[in-house]
Parts: structure tokens; sequence; C-alpha cells
């Protein structure tokens, strides 16, 4: 008998992340490659979050506490909120199947940008939901046709602030004039995996809005500038009533014991964030300035990535730098993601770039 799927979920299409490293050296019997395609932290993790790693093994035979409350005190201490408004996830890709679930009924509709996270389209349509999509505006989140998107069906808007893919940012003005016209019914998803590297004065204060008392939550991650993507574990800050209701679906121990140690550990680590800032503004510069030498227009980022125009089959040339040891990010058409390296990682990505070019 032919297998019984919802149609919903026979249209979806498997989330396809960067190629590892060492899948690559095994296809092609490479020596050395350059991964810069998931937008990790090329610094990798903070020293004080290796030490929490390498103390944790003696309890590993014990069930991790459930509520983390360590982690969950430290997190509302530093975002100035109570811990009961701080929940966990297995990474923030987990919270977001938990906000579809508990406020999607089939039918209701979440409205979001044509190019974004994929995993909001996923879950959403997952979750029996409609997923209303509103293009992009010059690579930026179109906040008043968003606003327009919205009917009596919605209950969820998700603005991924700087966005991913194309490291875009929208500014606290903006924000504010589209909360202005969301009604009450509908919770606004602020997810800023990529908070801690943006630059602009201008970025929203979106915690303020939780303390407002408005149907928001703020997702954030310790895959990023943390350098702990391999354990897994973000977190979501919102009022108490939304964290009740997510906490009704969350599943018991998501938040590993390992992860919990060292996501600790790596927030009082104020020193390694400030060292991966610097090290991403210097990189971001040597990139773009590199593109912009090979005849690019690099989109201008908030993020640690740069999203940026080829001019011809991006497939073709994400392929051909896989063959120069090179993985970047190809997201559809010309575009192509590049996350920021080190000094010699990105040099190296720009001349096998050249060469790419120079060979066709």
């Amino acid at each position: 008998m032919p297998l019984k799927v919802h149609p919903d979920i026979a249209s979806l299409s498997p989330y396809v992340p960067g190629k590892p490293i060492e899948e690559l050296q095994r296809e092609l019997g490479l020596a050395r490659v350059i991964k810069l395609a998931s937008n990790e932290n090329p610094l990798g993790p903070s020293p004080k979050a290796l030490t929490a790693l390498r103390e944790g093994h003696e309890t590993l035979h014990r069930y991790p506490d459930g509520g983390a409350f360590r982690l969950r005190e430290a997190l509302a201490d530093r975002c100035k909120v109570t811990s009961d408004q701080v929940i966990l996830g297995n990474g923030s890709d987990e919270i977001l199947g938990l906000l579809a679930r508990t406020f999607l009924a089939p039918g209701d509709e979440a409205v979001m940008a044509d190019q974004t996270f994929v995993i909001y389209k996923m879950e959403v349509t997952a979750a029996h939901g409609k997923p209303v999509i509103v293009p992009l505006k010059q690579w930026k989140h179109d906040l008043p046709a968003m606003a327009d998107a919205i009917t009596d069906r919605t209950r969820l808007l998700f603005l991924c602030n700087p966005n991913n893919p194309t490291g875009t940012m929208v500014s606290a003005e903006e924000v504010e004039r589209l909360l202005a016209r969301v009604p009450a019914h509908v919770v606004v998803v602020f997810d800023e995996a990529y908070f801690e590297y943006v630059r602009s004065p201008q970025f929203p204060d979106s915690l303020a809005y939780v303390k407002q008392g408005r149907n928001v939550i703020v997702l954030r991650t310790f895959s990023k500038i943390y350098g702990l993507a391999g354990l897994r574990i973000g977190y979501g800050v919102a009022t108490t009533e939304i964290v009740n209701f997510l906490n009704r679906l969350r599943p018991p121990f998501n938040a590993n014991s390992l992860a919990q140690r060292a996501a600790l550990a790596a927030l009082g680590d104020d020193d390694h964030v400030a060292r991966s800032r610097t090290v991403n503004a210097a990189g971001m510069e040597q990139v773009v300035k590199g593109l912009t030498d090979l005849g690019f227009a690099p989109i201008p980022s908030e993020a640690n990535f740069i999203y940026v125009d080829i001019g011809r089959d991006g497939r073709t040339v994400f392929e051909a730098l896989l063959r120069e040891g090179l993985i970047v990010r190809h997201i559809e058409g010309p575009m192509v993601r590049v996350t920021v390296g080190l000094e010699e990682e990105n040099r190296e990505f720009l001349a096998a770039l050249k060469r790419v070019l120079h060979s066709r």
C-alpha cells in the first residue's frame, strides 16, 4: 500500500545544509577545504566554553536540567527580564517549530518574506498553516507590504533581522511603524540570530517590546558568534504567557547538559564576542573590497556573511569553487552567500573565485 502522507508534508523539500568539509574531502580527495557556507564563527568557541565542555563529561550519565535553571537565569539577567520569560531550544530552529504548532490551526496564516530563512515556511506548512509570502524590496523586508498582508487568519509574522540570506537590516523606526499596524492576535517573531554582529546604531531594541508586554518573541542563538553550532542551543525571550504556551509543547530535556554548560560559559566571555566582532568587521571589509575589485556589487550586510549576484549561473560557480576546496552557499539563480572567514580564508576564497571566473 502507498504511504498515506498529508499533502502539506508531501509538498515540502528536505532542508539541504551546507556541505560538510569531510564530505567534500572524501568526494574530491582534497587535503585542505575551507568552509564559508554556514555562517559559523571562524574563531570557534570561547575558550571558557571549551573548558566547561571538558569538565562536563562526568555527568553525562545523568539527564540534563530540564528547566535549564542556571542558563535561563543568566539569560534573563542579560536581557533584563524574568527567567520565566526565557525558553531554550535545540537551536532556535526548534522554537520556530514550537511557535508554528502552538499558534497555527489548519488554514491559519503566517506572513514572511520570500527570500528569508527557509525554516519559517517549512514549519508553518508542517503545522498545516498557510505561508503568506511577501517579496523583498531592495533586498530588505518590505514591512508596509507585510502589514498589508495581515488578515483575520494571520497568527504569526516572521522578521529575520538581519535577514538570512541577504544580510540586510530593517531599522528601529521601520519596525516601530510596522508594530503600530500589527493587531494583537498576531505574534511577531524577531529572529535575531546575527544580532551580535550588527554594527548599525539604527538596529531596533526588540526586547523593549517584550518588556512592554507586546505579543512578540525575540529569538537568538549560541550557534553564530558564540561558536557553538555543533551543540544546537538557542533561546527565545517573550511574555510569560507566550513562553508558558510554548513550554506545553517543548520536549523534555531538549537542551542537553553539555550545551547548557558551554552556553553559560560562553555567555560570560565578552572578550571572545568582542574579538569575533572585530575579526568579522575586518573580514567583511576585505571580502567586500575583493568582490568589488572583481566587478561585483555585494549587498551591504549587517551579519557575518555576504550575499552577492555573481552575474551568471551561481550553481556552476559554486561547483567550480568546490573543486578548488572552497565551500560557499548557492541560494538560487546567480546568488551566492559567502560567510566571512579568517583573513587567510577570505584571501583564498577571493583567489579561487578569480581563478574560476577567468577559466570560463
